[in-house]
C-alpha cells in the first residue's frame, strides 16, 4: 500500500504543479508584455505551454494511479480477494480488474500477495535458508561450518581452510 500511495502523491503533486503553471504563465505573459520585460513574458510563454499540454496529461496519469490505488485498497483494507468481488465492489468489469491487478503486480504495489487462479492470495512462502557447508581446519583439526559464498576460516585459530 505504501508504494501505490507514494506514486499517487507524486502524480497528484505533478498534476497540481502543471495546473498552476497555466494561469501563472498567463499572468507572467501579461505583466511581461505590459511592462516590456522580454525575460518575464518569455518565461510566461514557457509556463503557459507547459501548463497547457502538461495539465491534462498529468491529471490523466493521476486518474490511472487512483484506479490502481482503489484496487490495492480493496484487497488490503476491505479484504476482497477474487476478481468477481473486486469488480462488483468497484463497479468495473472483471477484465479491467485483471488488467489492473497485473499492473499492480508489475509495479510492486501488492507486495506479499500472489496471483492464484482468478484472484489473489497471501504469499506465505518462506525465504530459502542459506546453505551451510562444513570444513576441517588443517592446523588444529577443528570441525566448523560456514555459509556458501564466504571464505572458510577456522573460528578457533583463524587459519584459512580449503573448501570441501
Amino acid at each position: 500500500m505504501k508504494n501505490v500511495r507514494k506514486a499517487l502523491r507524486g502524480a497528484f503533486a505533478a498534476a497540481l504543479i502543471f495546473t498552476f503553471l497555466l494561469p501563472v504563465g498567463g499572468a507572467m505573459l501579461g505583466v511581461g508584455l505590459g511592462f516590456g520585460i522580454p525575460a518575464v513574458w518569455g518565461i510566461g510563454i514557457g509556463f503557459m505551454a507547459t501548463g497547457f499540454y502538461g495539465c491534462p496529461i498529468a491529471w490523466v496519469a493521476y486518474g490511472g494511479k487512483k484506479g490502481l490505488y482503489r484496487v490495492v485498497e480493496a484487497i488490503e483494507e476491505e479484504h476482497l480477494y477474487t476478481v468477481q468481488e473486486i469488480g462488483a465492489q468497484l463497479g468495473i468489469s472483471e477484465k479491467e480488474v485483471r488488467n489492473r491487478l497485473d499492473t499492480c503486480f508489475n509495479k510492486r504495489y501488492l507486495v506479499g500477495y500472489k496471483k492464484s487462479g482468478d484472484g489473489v492470495t497471501l504469499n506465505e512462502n518462506a525465504a530459502l535458508a542459506e546453505e551451510e557447508l562444513s570444513a576441517v581446519c588443517e592446523a588444529c583439526g577443528a570441525r566448523f561450518t560456514y555459509k556458501r559464498g564466504t571464505r572458510p576460516a577456522c573460528p578457533y585459530c583463524g587459519t584459512p581452510c580449503r573448501r570441501d
